[in-house]
């Protein structure tokens, strides 16, 4: 099937690897006929996790790896001394055409040199940041950028901006999408240098919809559809996010078992409940694209089980059907310059 959207998955990378790597990748395929998955890895191991599943053969292909990076090691040493790793080999998948997209839940710092050095920025994008979808009271936003670019400058955010705004017009859907930018406070003249100066960029960018400041605790409530600021606080958001998430769930479900009316209660609401708790799941959105690229490179936690990873290799469907790094490149190659304010 020509139409196949294919997939390079890492299915070495990530703290579950092999097994949920591949239960993962086998639930993408039995999920959709658009994808084709190829498992990056070591051929007898990822053969025999396979030889456990019943999915679609011409769907999933193994492709050999005969080495592993891992978390740890040094992010440019590794992409420079192991050729033959999992992460590797997956990414010149992309670089060479076989693949339209990359997934790893591995080592986040050579996923982000690799895919620099080796599937390579789109001509004018300046640095590609991660770019995860959080849930909001509305749906979800983007919150770019997370993780890639800690050191950011003003012309930086302007192009995450610019680059989350076309992600979620034509992946999410959203017609116009809100752009804010994290501050302390609603007022423009509020901020850090880096904020101060970026405000009246965005301001006065005629291609966005920028709405001003947002607060933090306005993010969960949808204020913004596109949530811009440097990886440092990008982090920070995404961490507090996930940590805040986790331990209300806990609190709720120690809650309905202190007592027998709690139990009771928690019998009656547990539908209605399952259902407002997944809403704001993260491993249902899948990975964290980092845009800006000539091909497309998600990378999910490195905890990921099977459904972040399956979520993951089917956000490359959408990402992929919408021409987003050619809607990018359009974007960024039409800009015009963005003159920053001098010391």
């Amino acid at each position: 099937m020509s139409e196949w959207v294919k997939v390079a998955v890492d299915a070495m990378g990530g703290d579950n690897a092999p097994a949920e790597t591949v239960k993962g990748a086998v639930e993408a395929v039995n999920e959709s006929n658009k994808v084709k998955v190829y498992l990056v890895g070591l051929e007898d191991v990822l053969k025999k996790e396979l030889a456990g599943y019943t999915y679609k053969k011409e769907q999933i292909e193994v492709v050999h790896a005969s080495e592993i990076i891992e978390t740890a090691e040094p992010p440019v040493m590794a992409i420079r001394k192991k050729k033959d790793s999992s992460l590797v080999r997956a990414l010149n998948l992309v670089k060479d055409g076989t693949c339209d997209a990359y997934v790893s839940a591995g080592s986040t710092g050579a996923t982000l040199v690799g895919g620099q050095v080796i599937v390579g920025r789109i001509k004018g994008v300046e640095r590609p940041p991660l770019a995860p979808l959080i849930p909001t009271a509305t749906g979800c936003s983007l919150l770019i950028d997370c993780g890639a670019n800690v050191d950011a400058r003003p012309s930086h955010l302007v192009q995450f901006a610019k680059m989350g705004s076309v992600y979620m017009e034509h992946v999410m859907g959203i017609k116009n999408p809100k752009v804010g930018i994290v501050n302390i406070g609603a007022e423009e003249e509020k901020g850090n240098a880096l904020v101060k100066e970026t405000f009246p960029l965005l301001k006065n960018c005629p291609d966005i919809n920028f709405i001003g400041s947002v607060e933090a605790r306005d993010i969960p409530a949808g204020a913004a559809d596109v949530v811009v600021c440097e990886a440092f606080v990008g982090n920070v958001i995404l961490k507090t996010y996930e940590g805040v998430g986790l331990t209300l769930i806990k609190k709720v479900k120690e809650g309905m078992m202190t007592s027998f009316r709690s139990k009771m209660g928690a019998l009656l609401v547990k539908p209605a409940l399952k259902t407002t708790l997944k809403a704001f799941d993260l491993e249902q959105y899948g990975g964290a694209p980092m845009l800006g690229l000539k091909g497309l490179v998600v990378k999910t936690h490195g905890s990921s089980k099977a459904n972040e990873i399956k979520n993951s290799i089917l956000q490359c469907i959408t990402f992929t059907e919408q021409k987003i790094s050619d809607k990018i490149r359009e974007k960024i190659a039409t800009q015009e310059v963005v003159s920053e304010p001098k010391n």
